[in-house]
């Protein structure tokens, strides 16, 4: 069965990258695009950092982060004792989200972000970042409301 988590993570990063191909060959840098209008919009932007572009241009530093992480995902996915479907998932939808930016760090030297909120001042994202937090959201809740269940 957790090959299955294995595939859906390799999935959400085959997701992100076919939607950062989609805009890097339709959209030009910095280009808008409502999607639905008043909710979200594509804007092709490059990210040479991490969130809110911090750590400008540090890639060996994404290259060493990112290693690590997946390593730790990686544990705690094939340890028995964290077993409930909250965790695994969260699991699962982080290492997707890390294993989609680190293809864009070690093929472009940036990350593509597009996905804009308009109806909210918030930063550019991509698939792999929302698949991250939704991700982290998960893991944390299962950490403070269901661990201590267990």
């Amino acid at each position: 069965m957790q090959i299955v988590g294995l595939v859906i993570a390799a999935l959400i990063a085959a997701a992100d990258q076919g939607l950062k191909y989609y805009i890097v060959t339709n959209y030009r840098l910095g280009e808008v695009h409502d999607v639905l209008p008043g909710l979200f919009s594509f804007t092709y932007i490059r990210n040479n950092g991490a969130a809110w572009n911090i750590l400008s241009g540090k890639m060996w530093f994404f290259y060493l982060i990112s290693a690590v992480a997946i390593g730790v995902v990686l544990y705690y996915y094939f340890n028995k004792k964290y077993s409930h479907w909250m965790f695994k998932s969260g699991l699962v939808l982080v290492l997707g989200g890390i294993i989609g930016n680190l293809i864009d760090r070690l093929h472009l030297k940036y990350v593509v972000d597009m996905i804009q909120l308009d109806f909210v001042q918030f930063n550019i994202f991509n698939l792999a970042d929302a698949a991250i937090t939704v991700g982290v959201i998960l893991i944390f809740s299962y950490l403070l409301f269901i661990e201590r269940e267990d």
